[in-house]
């Protein structure tokens, strides 16, 4: 079933009405749905909109005061005729917050209470018994999904705000770990233009980069003599100790800043084939970053 296509046309009213709340969103319902409703709510808190899970039995024997002022009820119900929220309804309808339900059937009594109804239509269960919940829990899934993009757009919900809800574990990291937090880790490896080779290959061994900078005698970068650039010298030259690091460096080599997110630097190693990045502050060398230093963090 394409739950898109099927999708009453009051869901974008829902979307409006969310929106433009100034409360929360209290997300109620039984059975499986309980798990629907709070991975809904999961969603919604960490895209910007403010939701919070309400379990019906408990809100008629006192979390109704979970339920504020400027608050909206979203009911989750495929029937929309199970006995607990015909007990939860008539106790919210007093308080006057606006109610919005996903249910299968617009004839039900939740269909028929709540302000705004959308309808998820589910002609039958993937249970072969057409009892357990499945289509229709994973069609509210899909539409609880669907709510929370739709929320994050209106709202400009942007990657450093997702960063700011997400500040530990691999996704902490991916989104808020800079450049500047690992290069500082590794020694800073640098050569003249007229250092001679075997000088080469011990600062890059000494450092185990892999690299090193070469710089001007005003100290800019003028290139990079990577451990590739060392085997095509010794596939060209049999005797290479008359030879200098401007005769082997790659010029105008590939340069991050400190404030560069850490996975945008591993972007940028992974789209041109490089395991390492120059560390630049304007025309100063500050160090290297190595894709290992990145993906070391769980960033991939």
């Amino acid at each position: 079933m394409n739950v898109a296509d099927k999708l009453s046309s009051s869901f974008a009213d829902a979307v409006e009405m969310i929106a433009n709340s100034k409360g929360r969103l209290i997300i109620t319902g039984v059975g499986k749905n309980i798990h629907v409703g709070k991975k809904i709510a999961a969603t919604l808190n960490s895209t910007g909109t403010p939701a919070l899970f309400m379990n019906p039995t408990d809100a008629i024997h006192g979390d109704l005061g979970i339920l504020q002022a400027e608050d909206i009820l979203l009911v989750i119900s495929k029937s929309g005729a199970s006995e607990e929220l015909k007990k939860l309804i008539p106790l919210v309808r007093p308080l006057k917050n606006t109610i919005i339900a996903f249910v299968s059937e617009n004839e039900s009594y939740l269909g028929q209470q709540a302000d705004i109804t959308v309808i998820i239509p589910v002609k039958r269960e993937a249970c072969p018994h057409n009892l357990a919940p499945t289509t229709s829990t994973t069609s509210f899934m899909v539409v609880g999904d669907a709510l929370a993009i739709c929320l994050l757009e209106i709202k400009g919900f942007s990657s450093s705000d997702f960063a700011r809800l997400h500040p530990g574990g691999a996704l902490g990291k991916k989104l808020t770990m800079q450049v500047a937090d690992l290069y500082k880790m590794n020694k800073k490896p640098a050569v003249g233009l007229n250092t001679k080779i075997p000088e080469v290959i011990v600062e890059i061994s000494s450092n185990m980069l892999g690299a090193t900078a070469v710089l001007d005698q005003e100290k800019r970068i003028a290139g990079i003599i990577t451990d590739g650039d060392l085997r095509r010298m010794m596939e060209k030259h049999e005797d290479f100790r008359g030879l200098k690091a401007r005769d082997i460096m790659t010029p105008e080599p590939k340069t991050t800043s400190p404030g560069t997110i850490a996975y945008a630097a591993l972007k940028i190693m992974k789209e041109n084939s490089i395991t390492q990045l120059l560390v630049t502050d304007g025309t100063d060398y500050l160090g290297v970053i190595h894709i290992h230093d990145v993906l070391r963090e769980g960033i991939a």
